[in-house]
């Protein structure tokens, strides 16, 4: 399964959220720090990559950004939190 879609949640230096889509996440994260990426994040970097989801294709990637920009901040913290805590387990799973 190649996964070259991916939502991505940031949290900006002054603790604000930023969720976006991109189909290569190493160059998107590039633009946000030279200040050429989204509007939103031009002076608010550096920049932490807080969640991250992959999908196989483009149209169910922006469904998904779709669905987290209208969660409240609340909703996208738990959301951050779940990944976060999964993300863990599965590199603690790998190392055993």
């Amino acid at each position: 399964m190649v996964c070259e879609h991916v939502v991505y949640i940031l949290c900006c230096k002054d603790g604000s959220l930023y969720t976006g889509y991109t189909n290569n996440l190493d160059r998107r994260l590039s633009m946000h720090e030279s200040g050429k990426g989204a509007k939103y994040t031009r002076g608010r970097g550096p920049f932490q990559v807080v969640f991250v989801e992959q999908f196989t294709t483009k149209e169910a990637a922006m469904q998904q950004e779709y669905r987290i920009k209208q969660l409240s901040r609340t909703e996208k913290m738990l959301l951050i939190q779940k990944w976060q805590k999964e993300t863990l387990q599965n590199e603690h799973s790998k190392e055993l």
